[in-house]
């Protein structure tokens, strides 16, 4: 593919005579609107590959998914790439199609044509984020109304899959003759391990309680039912320190994704400036790029 292009000085499109002062603004709201078009069509495109890619990294099987932390490295670099390709395209569109006031030299008419492909760049931003809540706000209504027909069903599977209540569970598991576990003995001993979890040790109290309790609900000696005990107090304190884990993971990989969201977007406007200045020095020199000026 190869371009003609003339020196700007020599090959200049015959300007209009008439000044801002005379009514005409700076900005050229149609050109911009038509960029906005442009980058919002291209976001979405590409934004639906980035959907594909990223059910590519997960699973519903555990251990086959990518880490939380590379999903949202590679969520913000795509979300730069996405920002790169829309905010260049739209950019240069608006660039080129604005219309030159005469009053204007050579770099003040830069000038401005990148200052509308940054006004291009801020509204398709707004746009792309009034879009994006909608978006969130009818998905979250939908599911809302999902969850309500479910709610019954789903909490019965969350409740038996609570690792603290199988914790419990392995805790006051006895033989056949054992005597009954009531609620209360359970809500009991649910708490005095959570406390155990979150604080730096058992209280005495509370471990000779919960000897004595389950020596007396399982049937097991004194000694097998401290040892059980300790076991759970550990496995308690091992499930927070895993929920922490989470935590901190899920903050980091938050953290990175924003930041790159946060530089994508600073990126998209540096390169919605220099597309638009790009459009602009194309439509003074008149351009043409061989094979696209003419579709047929």
């Amino acid at each position: 593919m190869s371009m003609s292009d003339t020196p700007r000085a020599a090959m200049l499109v015959s300007e209009e005579t008439v000044t801002a002062g005379n009514g005409n603004s700076y900005i050229d709201w149609p050109a911009i609107f038509a960029g906005v078009v442009l980058a919002s069509a291209i976001s979405l495109i590409l934004l639906t590959f980035g959907s594909a890619i990223g059910l590519s990294m997960t699973s519903a099987r555990e251990g086959q998914s990518a880490s939380l932390f590379w999903i949202a490295v590679v969520g913000g670099l795509w979300i730069l790439w996405v920002q790169l390709m829309a905010s260049s395209a739209g950019a240069y569109l608006t660039g080129r199609m604005r219309r030159r006031i005469g009053d204007a030299s050579e770099h003040e008419s830069d000038i401005r044509d990148g200052s509308n492909g940054l006004v291009m760049w801020g509204l398709a931003t707004l746009v792309a984020a009034t879009i994006a809540w909608s978006g969130m706000l009818g998905v979250a209504n939908v599911a809302g109304q999902a969850a309500g027909a479910v709610a019954s069903a789903a909490g019965t599977v969350a409740d038996a899959m609570d690792p603290s209540d199988l914790l419990i569970d392995r805790t006051l598991r006895g033989g056949p003759d054992a005597p009954a576990v009531t609620d209360g003995d359970r809500a009991q001993i649910g708490r005095i391990l959570a406390s155990a979890a979150t604080g730096d040790a058992l209280d005495a109290a509370d471990r000779d309680y919960l000897v004595s309790t389950i020596a007396a609900r399982t049937g097991l000696s004194e000694d097998e039912a401290a040892q059980r005990v300790d076991q759970a107090v550990a496995r308690a304190q091992q499930i927070e320190a895993e929920a922490r884990a989470a935590a901190e993971r899920a903050r980091r990989a938050g953290l990175v994704a924003a930041f790159l969201t946060a530089a994508s977007l600073l990126l998209g406007a540096a390169v919605a400036y220099w597309a638009a200045t790009k459009g602009g020095n194309h439509r003074d020199r008149q351009t043409v790029v061989e094979g696209w000026y003419r579709p047929w």
